[in-house]
């Protein structure tokens, strides 16, 4: 059964479907991921031509209140937001390029955690962000061979061998 279309979804929501709407929902569903609204904001504008940045902020904010979107809020970034909605899964957050990623509860029902004392609140979602390195960020960062420049300006794979004079000492703590 294919998913309902942006305009169905907002029918079913009880909300007009205007165009900036629709080409936002069309928008975050054909980007996937978790765009901030500055990528949102821009492939909107390639679709309707003129939409400000200010509406489409508004628009997030009602699709969010509405339960169509998702907003995600790391700390230190910019909000990003996605079209999976009515599940309760975390996210991984790659602390150098931004990266995102969707993760599904390990075990349980949602809300997949329980606290120690709810206060007596009835809880129905716990968000998590999971912070660490992507895969292509620890690969940039993981050491290469060295390559040494030598005092005659010729490089080499090992280091230049210490060259000593009478009376120096070495720099290395013994």
């Amino acid at each position: 059964m294919a998913a309902p279309s942006a305009a169905e979804r907002l029918r079913e929501h009880g909300m007009r479907v205007t165009a900036p709407r629709l080409a936002v929902l069309d928008v975050l569903d054909d980007l996937g991921g978790h765009p901030d609204v500055a990528a949102v904001a821009a492939a909107v504008r390639d679709r309707l031509g003129t939409v400000s940045t200010q509406a489409v902020y508004d628009i997030l904010r009602t699709l969010n209140e509405a339960g169509l979107v998702r907003k995600l809020e790391p700390a230190g970034s910019p909000a990003r937001f996605e079209t999976r909605v009515g599940d309760n899964h975390h996210h991984l957050i790659c602390r150098s390029c931004g990266a995102a990623v969707d993760v599904d509860c390990v075990v349980g029902d949602p809300p997949c955690l329980e606290p120690s004392d709810a206060h007596g609140f009835a809880i129905d979602e716990a968000e998590v962000l999971f912070w660490g390195h992507c895969p292509d960020c620890r690969a940039a960062a993981a050491p290469t061979a060295a390559s040494w420049t030598t005092a005659s300006g010729s490089s080499s794979a090992s280091p230049p061998s210490a060259v000593r004079t009478p009376g120096s000492r070495s720099s290395c703590a013994r």
